[in-house]
């Protein structure tokens, strides 16, 4: 009996590369598999090398501050359910998963006017907007942390964790150094801002350059149109504004690794236990999730914080090289980390409630 299922989410990479990380195991269990994003969104790039039949609807993002585009985004979502209405009624689905973001909301309300059911993943420690307006369609709520189940209705909350891509655990240290221009006998320090770059860590990094580059090579992935043109050229520090198939060499390659405290990229470095120094968004430009989940990090042991408002080039400096001399550390406690098996949990619930639909 053939099963259909529709993917949704997207804004950032964080609500997109978990939906890939299910493909192969939904793929294993049969399910035709389709995915509703925006028309030009980031998911819609990102889907394109996976042979899985994308379709755009409109979204408008819902703000907690004034901006004129308060008052037209709203027609902007109307006319996304009305789309992600159509879409679901041609495909008729078995059943929706969303990983959240804006583009999600009318897909998971147009599914569940149509008695579609839904299971929604909440990354962060606490629910964003976007999928606190999407809990009350839903089937059941997946989420990454402990804390995150006290915040959401107890008979739909499960404790999954996030799904990472398996590939990322089989990089080649060998074709990364190639792709880097690295020697094998100096250590490498990877920087990665989130999907969207990160400004002041890229330029703490660069001002960093001369002091890190004595002990490390840098491989520094900036985001999109963020590159320093100025320092293409400089030894033993390699730029790339994204990174798709050859990130998984990069990870295997680097021994330390500074980041975003986002909570995809933090569970991605969980897994491949790369000790880490997180550098969250902070909550004047943010909603504070990311602050959250670095203290939840930094309090299991692994990572360090930085502060983004204390963030300087000699601060970076002394934290990356008190994280490399005292990495052990930090892998012991990953290592002793309770990973739970979150692609095997989260298509587990799918098969659950689609095969009750079926009875």
């Amino acid at each position: 009996m053939s099963k259909k299922i529709v993917l949704t989410g997207g804004g950032t990479a964080g609500h997109i590369t978990p939906n890939i990380a299910l493909l192969p195991r939904l793929r294993q269990l049969g399910y035709e598999i389709s995915y509703i994003g925006s028309y030009e969104g980031m998911e819609k790039r990102l889907l394109e090398d996976f042979d899985v039949p994308y379709y755009g609807i409109a979204t408008g993002k819902f703000r907690r501050y004034f901006d004129l585009k308060n008052f037209t985004d709203p027609f902007r979502v109307l006319k996304g359910y009305g789309e992600a209405r159509k879409i679901l009624k041609e495909i008729k689905p078995d059943i929706v998963f969303s990983k959240g973001g804006f583009v999600a909301v009318p897909v998971v309300k147009a599914a569940a006017s149509l008695k579609i059911p839904c299971v929604i993943h909440e990354s962060d420690m606490t629910p964003g907007l976007a999928n606190k307006l999407c809990i009350p369609s839903a089937r059941k709520v997946c989420c990454n942390f402990p804390e995150t189940m006290t915040t959401l209705p107890p008979e739909k909350a499960i404790l999954t964790g996030s799904p990472i891509r398996e590939e990322l655990a089989k990089g080649n240290k060998l074709a990364a150094l190639d792709l880097c221009g690295f020697t094998a006998s100096k250590p490498v320090l990877m920087v990665i801002g989130g999907s969207l770059g990160a400004a002041s860590i890229n330029q703490t990094v660069r001002e960093a350059l001369p002091k890190l580059l004595d002990d490390f090579q840098i491989v520094h992935i900036c985001g999109r149109e963020k590159m320093d043109n100025l320092l293409l050229n400089q030894p033993g520090y390699k730029q790339f504004e994204y990174l798709k198939a050859e990130l998984k060499d990069i990870f295997a390659l680097a021994d330390i690794v500074v980041s975003r405290a986002g909570a995809n990229a933090i569970c991605e470095l969980l897994a491949l236990k790369k000790p880490n120094i997180l550098i969250p968004l902070s909550s004047k430009s943010s909603r504070g999730d990311q602050v959250l989940n670095a203290k939840s990090f930094e309090s299991q042991g692994f990572s360090i914080v930085i502060d983004e408002d204390y963030l300087s080039p000699d601060l970076l400096v002394e934290k990356v090289h008190e994280l490399y001399f005292t990495r052990q550390t930090y892998i012991d406690a990953m290592n002793k980390s309770q990973q739970t098996n979150s692609i095997a949990i989260i298509t587990g619930i799918l098969e659950e409630i689609v095969n009750e639909g079926k009875a």
